[in-house]
């Protein structure tokens, strides 16, 4: 089996032998314990002896450390008693020392020039490397020789790698000899390394035992094993610090059970607090211990003070010094910490540790705690209060109601299904959960979602508890509104009128009115076509809320901010704090179904604003995140915006194949509103490839010819395609009509782009009279190059309009802008159309523009203007030409840069100086 994570470091041993050429030397492998060193050698050895390398091995001993030649002994004895090479001073020194023959002790310089002769002697047939492990148990004599044989080494056949500690040389200190330090292992190492020995454990419990093993690969191993399986699949059944198998008490705990008392109680302070400041450890030692008291522990190298902290040199040393403390002296601990701790959710988590018994005071606290840390994105951490708080809870339906939450938020924050499953599972045991409990039935309707359960069954359940709840539809009750925010997505995925109009209905019912993040998702994102302007300056609101320091947002609220933001075309101004979201979370922060959000909206994001691998690139996180938290019915959302990129590539056949998978989950799960986001996607993949009746079928299943149904907002992005299809098949009353209902939508309340599709429909429905008057219009509107792939498609509809109309000259105007564009974006099936709309016109392919051709000065000087943020026409000013002629460059600069928007200028043009062009 490969060792994982450690190629670059048996790279560069090897080449520390051979980069120059010369064969032979010496180095050690230096590192703490269990980091891996022994397996870097034996890696290294099998390596060299697959290339006919004699490996000669031995290994420091405890027990042998005062057993003079010991290990010398155990590393030429398999070269047998046959010294025939030597000389008889030389011979008969060396067979005294390894016990071969009785004699005097002999004198220490002929017994290390004994071996290195001998040695020299074998390696002239072989080559010979010489390991030796656990250097620091060497014993002196052997280490002696050792040592000399080893700095005498450069130029032969000879190689020697040992290993050792960095705290403990043993008699090789002050060698002089070469070393490497291996450090532990990166995090993608540490967590293959895990995942190939333990794939059954939960996320959470991977997550933390990574965090406390600390790239170790000894403790990513061991630690695992000293838990049993309630404790492998629920983080919450961890206990505070994580229990040491016995491999690793005798590593660690064996060091910390000498200390004085008052140096461990110390220390145990500074384990229980993490590290922490010396000034809040002395005020919490108080009379019985002070920070002086460490000094033992430092000498021994176990911890280390750093300025005004104090560290443990491996986290494991913290959990060993938790291991051998009495449990008063834990609770000690906590109490003296509970008051120098500096947040509120820290002092009140001390508080809980040190309680004896049942704590209704403590457990309000937490209950409290809860609320906060879920607000700063630590849901797991919001689990783990409510879960000690329910065990805290004298009342029981106190302890029901928080188990209950603590079920939801592990579900739909966390992604910890089978903590929130045996959650759940509790508090209805215990009696005291109210049957129409809004926490216990949103926690209900997310573990069936993600189950084999439907997503129909999962709305009666929550709307019936909503229905039936005693909350008397105040708009002020927070569970009361997150129920109804967790019904919204549900009522989306259903995707009936019924299931929407229920929606609606217990929404209506809310008194005074709805809040405005339940009002936007009602209205906005449910049904985008129907929103008022009023609605969408709401929604604006709430997207200037969330303010520039992407690291203060709450993750829920952000995240359904972005949900409303979806269909209104404004993701583009969520993408640095969903980006953030989405980086805290791979930091092993934050959420996972918050991750999931922010993936999600990427994604989409990535595919309207023309960075489709990048779009590519957070689909396939987001299913890979779903794989790992088992999440079974999320993955369709990552599908479709695969499906949308594969249908604008062309790439036809994987396209279909999405879909068809979406459609198959959609039946699986009673999810209906799936397959309208399978259609849509299908039907763009249908127009690319040239079957206009498969994609005005699929349009037409999202919505109907002449009407944007209710409730499908996606019947608003596959608006284009039933058009195109209708037009292309003969149905030209069905694309007027279809034109007629966008129109009629004022679809620009919206967005631009919106506008943009609506104006498009029309110009293309118009007649020959009227349409290059309206394309020119939908052309008009300010910022459209921020959807690269929607604007050239409008171009490349009213360039073939042109040329059918014999406006030849302004139709290879419009179809080269929109061919080089398509051709930047990767669109092969529309830029294909575009190059043949050219040839129509006279126009070879060669004649346009060629992507990353270099720039002509005026190019350069237009480009570097648009860059510094000047608009086309304070541009034109500047030049001398008309603003349309500015436009008409830019969309041929945006190629040669390969970008697809004048947003990514300054970047590009920096880009393309230190590129030279050939």
């Amino acid at each position: 089996m490969p060792l994982i994570g450690r190629d670059d470091e048996i790279a560069w041993i090897r080449s520390f032998f051979e980069g120059a050429g010369v064969r032979g030397g010496a180095l050690l492998v230096v590192g703490e314990a269990g980091v891996g060193k022994s397996a870097v050698l034996d890696e290294f050895a099998g390596g060299e002896a697959e290339r006919g390398t004699r490996v000669l091995r031995a290994a420091g001993a405890q027990f042998e450390a005062e057993v003079n030649y010991s290990a010398l002994n155990q590393l030429l004895f398999p070269l047998g008693a046959d010294l025939a090479a030597l000389t008889e001073t030389h011979r008969t020194a060396l067979r005294c020392a390894l016990g071969f023959e009785l004699g005097p002790a002999p004198e220490r310089l002929v017994v290390s020039n004994a071996a290195l002769l001998w040695l020299r002697a074998v390696a002239a047939e072989t080559p010979l490397l010489i390991v030796i492990d656990d250097l620091h148990w060497v014993d002196r004599a052997s280490a002696e020789v050792l040592g000399f044989v080893a700095r005498r080494l450069v130029g032969s056949p000879i190689v020697f790698l040992a290993a050792c500690r960095s705290a403990e040389r043993g008699f090789f200190q002050d060698s002089g000899l070469a070393e490497a330090v291996l450090p532990p292992l990166p995090a993608t190492a540490a967590r293959r390394l895990v995942d190939r020995h333990f794939p059954d454990l939960a996320p959470a419990v991977r997550r933390r035992l990574l965090a406390e093993a600390a790239g170790n690969p000894l403790a990513l191993l061991e630690l695992p094993s000293a838990l049993d399986g309630d404790q492998r699949a629920d983080f919450t059944t961890l206990p505070e610090v994580l229990p040491l198998s016995d491999r690793l008490q005798e590593l660690f705990t064996t060091r910390v059970r000498g200390l004085p008392e008052r140096c461990r109680l110390m220390m145990l302070l500074g384990a229980l607090g993490g590290t922490v400041e010396l000034a809040r450890l002395r005020t919490a030692g108080g009379d019985t211990c002070d920070v002086d008291d460490l000094a033992p522990a430092e000498a021994a190298r176990l911890v280390h003070v750093s300025g005004t902290r104090l560290g443990f040199r491996h986290p494991l040393i913290g959990a060993a010094v938790v291991e051998v403390s009495a449990e008063r002296e834990r609770r000690w601990a906590h109490r003296a910490l509970a008051g120098v701790v500096a947040t509120p959710e820290r002092r009140v988590r001390h508080l809980a540790e040190s309680a004896v018994g049942l704590d209704a005071g403590i457990a309000a606290q937490l209950d409290e705690s809860a609320q906060a840390l879920l607000r700063h994105g630590d849901a797991l951490g919001a689990v783990t209060a409510l879960t000690r708080a329910a065990e805290l809870s004298p009342d029981p339906a106190e302890r029901s109601r928080r188990l209950a939450e603590a079920a939801y938020v592990g579900a739909d924050a966390g992604g910890e299904l089978v903590t929130a499953g045996r959650l759940l599972g509790d508090a209805r045991r215990s009696g005291a959960l109210p049957t129409h409990s809004l926490p216990g039935a949103a926690a209900a309707a997310h573990l069936l979602i993600n189950s084999d359960g439907d997503v129909t069954t999962a709305h009666r359940l929550l709307a019936g508890a909503v229905e039936a709840g005693d909350h008397g539809f105040d708009a002020a009750d927070p569970v009361l509104i997150e129920a109804l925010l967790n019904l919204l997505l549900i009522s989306w995925y259903v995707g009936t009128p019924q299931a929407w109009e229920t929606f609606h209905g217990l929404v209506g019912r809310l008194t005074p009115e709805p809040p405005p993040l339940l009002r936007v998702n009602a209205t906005v994102f449910s049904d985008p076509a129907r929103a008022t302007e009023d609605d969408v300056a709401a929604l604006d609101t709430l997207i200037d809320s969330v303010g520039e320091r992407a690291e203060a947002q709450d993750p829920t609220r952000l995240i359904r901010i972005g949900t409303a933001a979806v269909f209104a075309d404004r993701l583009p101004r969520l993408r640095q704090a969903e980006r953030h979201l989405a980086q805290s979370r791979r930091a092993g922060q934050g959420p996972a179904r918050r991750h999931l959000g922010a993936l999600m909206h990427l994604g989409v994001d990535g595919f309207q604003n023309g960075r489709w691998d990048e779009a590519w690139q957070y689909a396939d996180e987001g299913i890979a995140l779903c794989v790992e938290h088992g999440f079974r019915f999320f993955p369709w959302y990552f599908h479709w915006v695969q499906a949308l990129v594969a249908a604008g590539r062309g790439e036809v056949a994987a396209a279909r194949q999405l879909t068809d998978d979406m459609a198959r989950r959609a039946v699986a799960h009673q999810a209906a509103g799936i397959t309208h986001f399978a259609a849509q996607a299908r039907a763009l993949a249908e127009i690319g490839a040239g079957d206009h009746e498969a994609a005005y079928h699929h349009a037409t299943r999202v919505s109907p010819a002449g009407e944007l149904a209710r409730y499908r907002p996606t019947a608003l992005w596959v608006a284009p395609d039933l058009v195109e299809a209708a037009l292309s098949t003969g149905r030209r009353a069905e694309a007027s009509a279809h034109a007629g209902a966008l129109r009629e939508a004022a679809l620009g309340k919206l967005s631009p782009r919106l506008r943009l599709i609506s104006a498009a429909a029309g110009a293309s429905t118009a007649d020959d009279d009227t349409a290059r008057e309206r394309f020119e219009a939908a052309l008009s509107g300010p910022g459209l190059d921020r959807w690269p792939f929607d604007l050239a498609r409008v171009r490349l509809a009213y360039g073939e309009r042109l040329r059918r109309l014999r406006s030849t000259s302004a139709a290879r105007e419009q179809l080269t802008i929109a061919h080089d564009t398509l051709a930047a974006l990767g669109a092969v099936p529309w830029r294909d159309r575009a190059a043949n709309e050219l040839r129509a016109t006279g126009l070879t392919r060669q004649s346009a523009p060629a992507a990353k051709s270099p720039l002509t000065p005026q190019e350069r000087e237009i480009a570097e203007l648009a860059g510094a943020g000047l608009t086309n026409k304070q541009i034109g000013q500047k030049l001398f030409i008309s603003h349309r002629t500015v436009g008409d460059h830019l969309y041929k600069i945006f190629p040669k840069l390969g970008i697809t928007s004048r947003a990514a200028l300054r970047d590009a043009l920096t880009a393309y100086d230190d590129t030279p062009v050939t």
